[in-house]
């Protein structure tokens, strides 16, 4: 829809999200991490730009970290077209490709206890190099299952994929995670007749994960997550005119990077890492939009962690000179959705927004929290239109009509 109003430019975009921004203040959590954290850096660069509180989705829809990061890139995360399965985000993260008949899955190693209930969904994090090993021993044993090739390999953690390849596979199972600990994982169920052999296959594959993980002390379970099939995605570079890279280092946020067709650099964990990476990225200056993730903040949200999640906070605060001595012509912070520490998981609340441009207007905004964000100039608006709000703050868009 904006094709006919992009005009190329030497402009250019930093486009940090900070994975699982967003939190709530409740009793048990009278401040969020924002509200917690001391970040001079960030509050400057509020009062100097326009904020406002991004909706991923719409109000009261809780979105994945895809769907999430599709709208954060202008991609509306409701559109079938635009309907990726973590599976296939996951698997295409680590640079593995798919074919058009295979079915990919985001896996987790979980604890069950002796009756088989649920005890932990992630294992206790594993550490990586665990999960590399728990991976190659379940390669090992399970290669194929009903005359369908089983391919196995880790993504980060506790988190692994799953590929299966032959004839007359469907993506319609539904997932085998409760979401919740108690009770033991839910079954495999074919949404539509097509997908009954496939659900079978998955069903014999956790219950063979299971006797081959049986001596493992934390990963003796398997979950099944986000069983999809690749979509066709238009190119970020076709949709916006824009020579992008993603300095990303979790598998996930790589994934929808690729899928929309941005130049994938390899880069470390630390925030240090990745802005270091970024900022010799931008000094080359062979990409126009450079899109940076930062985790932490969302696995801290996730744990109920306030004091983690304010660090990484403080941490990106600390590191985002770094940015600003760039001086792109644009630069957007934003989160891609809200996982208060109060509820341990994503939420559908909006998240907080800044973007600072030479015209981009001030709002009187003096801080970078979610109250303070709530009263700029933005207000709350869709994570859909961070795009458009990109493009016309660097010049990128033409006026519509006479």
């Amino acid at each position: 829809m904006l094709r006919h109003l992009i005009r190329a430019n030497d402009s250019k975009i930093i486009f940090l999200v900070i994975d699982g921004l967003g939190g709530i203040r409740t009793p048990a959590f009278p401040k969020t991490a924002l509200d917690a954290a001391v970040t001079p850096n960030l509050d400057a660069l509020a009062s100097g730009g326009i904020c406002g509180r991004s909706l991923p989705i719409t109000r009261g829809i809780t979105p994945g970290s895809g769907p999430a990061h599709f709208a954060l890139f202008g991609y509306d995360p409701l559109a079938p077209e635009n309907d990726t399965g973590r599976g296939v985000v996951e698997i295409t993260g680590v640079g593995y490709d798919l074919l058009p008949g295979d079915v990919a899955i985001r896996g987790n190693f979980a604890t069950v206890d002796d009756d088989g209930v649920l005890t932990d969904r992630r294992a206790g994090r594993i550490p990586h190099e665990e999960g590399e090993r728990i991976c190659a021993k379940l390669g090992e044993k399970i290669k194929e299952i009903d005359g369908i090739e089983i391919i196995i390999m880790p993504v980060r953690e506790y988190r692994f994929g799953v590929v299966l390849r032959g004839e007359g596979l469907s993506p319609e199972v539904e997932e085998t995670d409760p979401q919740v600990t108690g009770g033991k994982p839910l079954p495999p169920v074919a949404m539509t007749p097509a997908a009954k052999r496939t659900a079978s296959i998955i069903a014999r594959f956790v219950s063979m994960a299971g006797e081959v993980l049986a001596d493992e002390g934390k990963a003796n379970a398997v979950l099944m997550r986000g069983i999809s099939r690749r979509p066709v995605i238009e190119p970020f570079s076709e949709r916006y005119g824009l020579s992008s890279a993603a300095v990303a280092a979790y598998p996930l946020y790589r994934g929808v990077a690729r899928l929309c067709g941005m130049d994938l650099v390899d880069t470390g964990f630390s925030v240090r890492e990745e802005f270091d990476t970024a900022a010799e990225i931008f000094r080359r200056g062979d990409h126009d939009f450079i899109f940076i993730h930062v985790k932490k903040t969302d696995s801290y949200g996730e744990d109920g962690n306030l004091g983690g999640k304010k660090g990484v906070i403080e941490e990106v605060d600390a590191n985002l000179p770094a940015l600003l001595a760039l001086e792109p012509d644009v630069l957007i912070v934003a989160g891609d959705h809200s996982t208060p520490c109060a509820m341990k998981s994503h939420s559908w609340h909006p998240v907080p927004f800044v973007l600072k441009s030479e015209f981009c207007g001030i709002d009187g905004v003096t801080a970078f929290n979610e109250s303070e964000c709530e009263q700029g100039g933005l207000g709350i608006f869709p994570a859909v239109d961070i795009m458009t709000l990109a493009l016309a703050n660097s010049g990128r868009l033409r006026k519509h009509g006479a």
